[in-house]
């Protein structure tokens, strides 16, 4: 028996077994949704200009070398940038406060908005497309297989809207709680005579392992300072990619420190006092909605139970007596 026959053969065999046949057509239903997205991901990056493309390359590559390029974003740019860059709004307005929020979240590489919504468009489309493939082979009525449908992308749609918003408070959480400590240390260093750039050069170092987000801020506001840009400017700068009001505060406390001369050593140690009573006054606010909000969990979950054991044997004892007369 020659090697054909018996390949014959086993494709007869494979034919016939009828899981064998639903496992290949599985195999064959996945190979060829990839490759239809594969096929739309390079027909939306060939009809982008190739010379713009390079050139974002190469500043996502120039981000990475100096230091403040995402890990991981230069592959995704590649492929998610292009798609992205077409359904970015042309209001300049929205496109501004996409940019800033994606700032607040830590996200400063220039193609981070065509990348958020390269993504919205891939978790849209690509649920979909995988959906409407697989529903028709399963017993579904059109109704539920289209509620399906929609809500996937719907989904998919919203998904990294939600992701954007607990990254900035999770952002702006670790930065607030990185803040009083960087002022103890600015206190101290600007009370030793450094100036305020060299002080907040020699913080940022300090807290690179203890509170790696705010390092990377005061790092940028010295690479900005050191770069030619005056302090005032950085500071506005510092402000407005943290978004953060206590941030917020100690920037305008600094301006209207350097605009009336008074000594920035004194102006830190007031904030600092002033922050750490404002911390005081939040968690005494917090500490005092503790007992409003356990009022809830007593009344639906520990009273139920509670009524149960203390009431319960009397009351059967009572059913028990009842019945005997």
């Amino acid at each position: 028996m020659n090697i054909p026959t018996a390949w014959i053969e086993r494709f007869g065999v494979f034919l016939q077994d009828p899981q064998a046949m639903q496992l290949g057509f599985a195999a064959l239903l996945g190979m060829a949704v990839f490759s239809l997205l594969v096929a739309l991901v390079l027909l939306v990056m060939g009809l982008s200009d190739p010379l713009r493309r390079r050139l974002k390359h190469l500043e996502a590559s120039a981000e990475a070398t100096a230091g403040h390029g995402q890990a991981g974003e230069g592959g995704l740019t590649q492929w998610l940038g292009p798609m992205g860059e077409k359904l970015v709004p042309d209001n300049e307005e929205v496109r501004s406060r996409i940019a800033t929020e994606l700032r607040h979240a830590g996200k400063r590489s220039p193609s981070a908005v065509n990348l958020f919504y390269g993504i919205r468009l891939l978790l849209t489309v690509g649920p979909v497309l995988l959906l409407l493939l697989v529903l028709p082979l399963v017993r579904i009525s059109p109704a539920i297989a289209t509620l399906i449908v929609l809500v996937a992308a719907a989904v998919g749609y919203l998904l990294p809207r939600f992701w954007l918003e607990r990254a900035i408070r999770q952002r702006t959480l670790r930065l607030r709680r990185g803040l009083p400590d960087a002022l103890d240390l600015l206190v101290v260093c600007s009370e030793a005579g450094l100036g305020l750039g060299a002080a907040i050069q020699r913080v940022a170092r300090d807290l690179e392992v203890s509170h790696p987000e705010l390092a990377d801020e005061l790092h940028l506001f010295g690479m900005q300072t050191r770069a030619g840009m005056d302090n005032k400017s950085a500071l506005r700068d510092l402000e407005e990619r943290t978004g953060v009001e206590d941030i917020r505060g100690l920037v305008t406390t600094l301006l209207q420190s350097m605009r009336f001369g008074t000594s920035i050593a004194m102006t830190l140690r007031l904030f600092a006092v002033e922050l750490r009573d404002k911390r005081t006054q939040e968690a005494e606010e917090k500490a005092a909605k503790v007992s409003t909000k356990m009022l809830f969990p007593l009344i639906f979950c520990v009273f139920p139970s509670f009524f149960v054991v203390a009431l319960g044997p009397p009351l059967l004892g009572a059913a028990a007596a009842l019945a005997g007369r």
